[in-house]
Formats: structure tokens, C-alpha cells, sequence
């Protein structure tokens, strides 16, 4: 059983927040439907004009270190082609909803109030109190895209603000699904954000234990099913203006993942594609501590999404080399 209450803890309760803060949060949403922004010619100028698309991917339960042990070439590829890091870290509880939510709002669980893991308590909020990346980009005229393999996702999908949904849950939920709903959504749309959730490295911690064999095995599975996203990407003629993001939202120990515990605290972070460094371990530079809202503050400087001053997420901009 892992180590996290379903429930949001007292401090993060809403009756908690302060009545300006949240206001001010909302400081810069855009005032008009994302279903009719979705549709403007004009998209904002970015920073890389070759970056067209973004696809963010993030592998649930993935420690570090059990990325680096399995046979993976497809993930390791990208860490050779790309900018990573090993020692990334997410938010202090540890778990999946939370996380995710901190990952595609950037900012803590203390300003997009999801604290609960498996259903609301009544006067908890269903949906993030700040906008999501996918609302973002849609203000901005970009067709966005969520594919997830557990029923909880539903919370990032408010209604109006994401473009092309599929949210699969129960016996449903499985990698090798979420891969498919991926793979007909990039070949039949090309969405400008993609963010897609594989659930089934989590599944095999839970089921036994971060480390074991049988997870290892999971995450080789896994990464064949990447391997048919970024293949999705090459025959839509995308991957050459795509920067692939790979992250998690926790690791592990034992058959359980929660707070206080650096094995389920650090995550992998990994980026691709146009002006990306190759093969640059983040770590090299000393100060630099990436943090799982850093994911949705790069996604958005390479979008040319304006950083708004409430994130506490920032881009990564260390990882890229304009010059490529």
C-alpha cells in the first residue's frame, strides 16, 4: 500500500487560501474560449523558431536509477542525443495526481490545491485553481493533446481547455493503450502540445516492488512503445521540429512511493530534438536544481508562452544550444 493519504492534508485545504492569491494566480488567463483560440492564425513568436511541438512524456513510478539498469535503448538514445538529468526532483509528497498537476501547471501543490490522490473530498476542488499548460497554449492558438492511462487524469481535463483527450482507466489502462490513443492523435491531428501519461512501470512497483526484474521488464516494454511514438512522429514528418520532454512524476522503494524518502522523491528529466545540447548531463551545471514545475515553464518558453510572475517553475534554458 503506498505511503499517501487519497486526501488532501489540512494545510493545503481551500478554506486555507488566501481570497487574493488565488485571484492573483489567475492574473493573465486569456479572456476568450480556448475552443475559438484554438483556431487563430497567429501563433506567439518562440524563442527557437524551429521548435514547432512540444510532446511531454512522463513514465509513472520511473526512478533513475531503474531507467539506467533496464534495456532501454530508445530512452537511453535520447539521453545520448539529448540534455538529462538523473538527480531531478518532484514535489514532496510523492504521488501521482499532485505531481502531475505541479508538472503541467508549474507550480506546488499549495497553489494549484490538487492534494488528493484518488478522489475529492467534498469542497476540494475537481479541477487545478491555475491554468494548466494545456490552457495556455489553447489562449495562444495551439492545439493540445492529453493521453493517460489512470481515470484521475480526468481532473487536468477541464472542460474547454484540451483539444484532444483520451483518458483510459481500469483494465484499460495500460501502456501498450495509452501508446495506441498516442499514436492515432499525433498521426491523425499533429497537436502542437502532446502530453502523454504511461502507467504501467508504476503498476509493476506497486505490484512487485521498485527494482525487481519484473519492473525492469515493464520499463523495457515501455520504451518499445515510445519507440512507436517518436517512429508516429517520423512519419508525420514532426520529429524534426518536436522537443520531446521524458519525465516521471515518482519513484520508489519497496512496493510504495511517498514523502520523505529521496527513492521516491528523485525523477529523470530528459529533452530532445532541435536546439537541444547532445549528450549534456545537467548536472554539470553545479547550482542548477530541476524540479518537476520546470517541465511546464520549459514547455512553455518553447511554445513563446509568456511566464507568468506566480510560477515557481522556470525554463530550462541550460539544455539548449540555439547554435544547433
Amino acid at each position: 500500500m503506498a505511503l499517501y493519504s487519497k486526501h488532501r492534508p489540512a494545510s493545503l485545504r481551500p478554506h486555507l487560501m488566501k481570497p487574493l492569491l488565488a485571484f492573483a494566480l489567475w492574473v493573465g488567463c486569456c479572456t476568450i474560449a480556448p475552443a475559438q483560440s484554438a483556431n487563430l492564425a497567429v501563433k506567439p513568436s518562440r524563442p527557437l523558431p524551429a521548435v514547432e511541438h512540444v510532446v511531454i512524456i512522463s513514465v509513472d513510478g520511473l526512478r533513475p536509477d531503474c531507467l539506467l539498469l533496464a534495456e532501454a535503448p530508445v530512452l537511453h538514445g535520447l539521453i545520448k542525443s539529448g540534455a538529462y538529468t538523473m538527480w531531478a526532483r518532484t514535489i514532496p509528497a510523492a504521488v501521482t495526481l499532485p505531481s502531475h498537476t505541479s508538472m503541467l501547471t508549474g507550480v506546488t501543490p499549495e497553489k494549484h490545491g490538487i492534494g488528493w490522490n484518488g478522489s475529492p473530498a467534498p469542497g476540494e476542488p475537481v479541477h487545478p485553481q491555475v491554468p494548466t499548460i494545456f490552457e495556455r497554449a489553447a489562449c495562444a492558438g495551439y492545439q493540445t493533446a492529453l493521453i493517460a492511462g489512470k481515470a484521475k487524469f480526468s481532473a487536468l481535463n477541464k472542460p474547454g481547455t484540451v483539444t484532444f483527450v483520451s483518458i483510459l482507466g481500469g483494465a484499460q489502462g495500460t501502456d501498450a493503450n495509452v501508446a495506441a490513443e498516442a499514436v492515432k492523435i499525433i498521426g491523425q491531428h499533429r497537436p502542437d502540445l502532446v502530453f502523454i501519461h504511461f502507467p504501467g512501470v508504476d503498476a509493476a512497483g506497486h505490484a512487485s516492488g521498485w527494482g525487481s526484474p519484473e519492473q525492469l521488464a515493464a520499463i523495457a516494454a515501455l520504451d518499445r512503445h515510445i519507440g512507436a511514438v517518436l517512429a508516429t512522429l517520423e512519419q508525420a514528418a514532426l520529429r524534426e521540429t518536436t522537443v520531446i520532454i521524458i519525465s516521471a512524476d515518482h519513484g520508489g522503494a519497496g512496493l510504495a512511493h511517498g514523502p520523505d524518502d529521496a527513492r521516491s522523491r528523485h525523477i529523470p528529466w530528459i529533452v530532445a530534438g532541435p536546439g537541444v545540447r547532445r549528450g549534456f548531463d545537467l548536472t554539470r551545471i553545479g547550482k542548477l536544481q530541476i524540479n518537476t514545475e520546470d517541465t511546464c515553464a520549459t514547455a512553455c518558453w518553447l511554445l513563446g508562452l509568456e511566464r507568468p510572475a506566480y510560477f515557481d517553475g522556470r525554463a530550462l534554458t541550460e539544455a539548449f544550444d540555439p547554435a544547433r
